[in-house]
């Protein structure tokens, strides 16, 4: 899901040079994910109520060449922290991931983690952790996709697209039409398929 939300992002060549750079990196097997102690300490704020301690500390237990990049994240972690409300009445829901077919397209979706109001309300959380915000294309096609699949993520749930830099949460627009929105994502899913091809075939 990363990978394609964040090729709707670009456009002109930028769309065919993104899909290289991903086909190399995956026949490398390359792509360490650095943020994993992070998203860890954040959930743990959540689940044990410790108001951003977990947070606090992280930075002192992770290796010194991803200590700037946990700084720069850490303090909107603790605003989107704060912005849940009384840590009481909030708790971590178990999610699933989910395989959508977007036109020729399999994308995985899969949230970081849920949550849980005591008024009931439920949340599926995916996490943005660029240094540029996500754009309108990238959030429309994650959160359309986490909405389509809902049943199978977490039942009952509404989609949060978190930007964690700034600690800014990201929902659906209700003036968007979903029968629009599945087209334009089938169109771009079929671009993307033909530049991946395109891009294992052999020199002339």
């Amino acid at each position: 899901m990363l990978g394609f939300t964040r090729y709707v992002s670009r456009t002109g060549p930028a769309k065919a040079t993104f899909v290289g750079g991903l086909r190399r990196q995956r026949e490398r097997r390359s792509g360490f994910n650095p943020h994993g102690q992070l998203v860890k300490a954040l959930k743990a704020d959540i689940a044990f109520r410790t108001g951003g301690s977990y947070l606090g500390g992280v930075v002192d237990v992770v290796k010194d060449r991803w200590k700037p990049l946990y700084e720069a994240l850490r303090a909107g972690a603790r605003t989107y922290l704060a912005s849940l409300g009384d840590p009481e009445r909030v708790d971590l829901a178990q999610t699933r991931d989910a395989i959508a077919t977007v036109g020729p397209l399999a994308v995985k979706i899969n949230p970081h983690f849920g949550l849980r109001y005591a008024d009931g309300r439920r949340e599926a959380v995916r996490l943005h952790f660029d240094e540029e915000p996500p754009s309108a294309e990238a959030a429309t096609a994650m959160l359309h996709l986490m909405a389509r699949h809902m049943d199978q993520i977490l039942p009952n749930a509404e989609p949060v697209l978190v930007d964690l830099r700034r600690g800014v949460a990201h929902r659906i627009d209700a003036a968007a039409r979903p029968a629009d929105v599945e087209s334009w994502l089938a169109g771009e899913a079929a671009a993307f398929t033909a530049m991946w091809a395109a891009t294992a075939a052999p020199a002339a």
